[in-house]
């Protein structure tokens, strides 16, 4: 059974690290210029709601706009409207709600001001298929890119080439009114244009780009799909139009932040911390590998860091699903990797989560998981390493009680990987 000492305090540095990126917070520093016209509030992601409410807190002008999140996400507003759709497939309440954006952003003038809500979540929230794909095209896109294992930044540059709204359209469309762009990065790297795939943020990339990258990573793409990339004859927006130029972005949280505020909270309790990095990609289960390296390496030899001490890092692993998959996320994936590789080693305790209180599709944030964990598997009639192999890290984690459920969290800065070592 892991440590409930240990438990505690992983818990609260997810706690310190979620709270560094608390939208009031986060905006109070960074709201706009008022504007001699009106206020229109768009956004997208798993917190524009708990953004929207904040917004309206700090924002002593009129106000008014739309907003998407993941359903039971949302949260009272009193003049920005809040619509729920589905994640990470698209559905139906998506489309109308990418149309109820483009409503609200239509029509404005130069002195108007359009602020943009952006945090994590948002390209599966605002599905916009191009003339001649469908709804069923772009979950089919969807489903398809996050089976193949492709790092986050490939698959939103692929997003982009088939939407409507997505690189920097939906702010093409605000135009000629000045576009303020608020985003909670969820992306390794903090690049804004990534974040939802950067509906308000234009990037460099075309749909030349896109179709390397579906080469380079052998992404399966439905023909439909490949037909669009391979015979569009538009682009999405360059960084460099001019119609850009009076636009901001800022981000205001990120996956840096939180992980100092988490470092801070560790050594307040005693216990010194280290930040390996905000930006870690790769396959879930490989990266779970060298964390438990690493740990064991600290565990027996006192290097290259000297016990006790808690081992942060962020950024954004993901799943290739080989087969049909069971129940989990990127997180627990990870975390079962880790107790596989620390079976039997002593002292050493990991959380991971996903910051905005979900992992995967199911209810849980993230898991624990320590030297014990594939042991305890054992002795519940469960095979570890079979359930790595068919992605079912959910059942693992609830089979011996140690799933982490924080409930939706109101903010997404991504993954948060902590291992405590005694």
């Amino acid at each position: 059974m892991i440590d409930a000492e240990d438990k505690a305090l992983l818990t609260r540095l997810f706690d310190a690290a979620v709270r560094a990126a608390d939208p009031m917070a986060a905006l109070a520093a960074h709201l706009p210029e008022r504007p001699r016209g009106r206020t229109v509030v768009v956004g997208a992601g798993k917190g524009a709601a708990q953004m929207a409410a904040a917004f309206e807190g700090l924002w002593d002008e009129p106000v008014e706009g739309v907003v998407v999140t993941r359903y039971g996400y949302a949260t009272p507003c009193r003049r920005i409207r809040i619509m729920e759709a589905a994640h990470p497939v698209p559905d139906e309440a998506g489309l109308a709600a990418t149309e109820a954006l483009f409503e609200a952003v239509g029509n404005l003038g130069p002195d108007d001001l359009v602020v943009a809500l952006i945090c994590g979540g948002g390209s599966a929230l605002l599905p916009a298929p191009p003339e001649g794909l469908t709804l069923a095209d772009e979950a089919a896109l969807n489903a398809a890119l996050l089976a193949s294992g492709a790092p986050i930044s490939a698959m939103n540059a692929i997003r982009k080439q088939a939407s409507r709204i997505k690189g920097g359209r939906l702010a093409a469309a605000a135009h000629p009114a000045r576009v303020v762009s608020l985003v909670v990065s969820d992306v390794p790297g903090d690049a804004p244009s990534e974040v939802a795939s950067g509906p308000t943020v234009p990037d460099d990339r075309d749909r030349a780009t896109a179709l390397r990258l579906i080469e380079s990573h052998g992404i399966s793409l439905p023909d439909r799909i490949m037909a669009h990339l391979r015979e569009a004859t538009e682009d999405a927006p360059r960084p460099d139009d001019g119609a850009f130029g009076r636009d901001e972005v800022r981000v205001i949280a990120s996956a840096s932040l939180s992980l100092e505020a988490a470092a801070r909270a560790a050594e307040t309790d005693g216990v010194p911390a280290v930040i390996l990095s905000d930006a870690i990609e790769g396959e879930a289960r490989e990266v779970g590998k060298v964390h438990a390296a690493l740990a064991r390496e600290v565990a027996r030899r006192d290097r290259p860091f000297v016990r006790p001490v808690a081992i942060l890092s962020g950024g954004e692993t993901t799943v290739t699903l080989k087969r049909d998959g069971g129940r989990g996320g990127r997180n627990t994936e990870f975390l079962l990797a880790l107790a596989l590789a620390l079976d039997g080693e002593a002292g050493i305790t990991a959380l991971a989560a996903d910051t905005d209180g979900i992992d995967g599709s199911e209810d849980n944030a993230g898991a624990f998981a320590d030297g014990t964990t594939a042991a305890r598997l054992r002795s519940a009639g469960r095979d570890p390493a079979a359930l790595l192999a068919r992605h079912d890290a959910w059942s693992a984690f609830d089979a011996v009680g140690d799933l982490f459920v924080s409930g939706p969290t109101g903010t997404n800065v991504n993954d948060f990987r902590a291992i405590l070592v005694r």
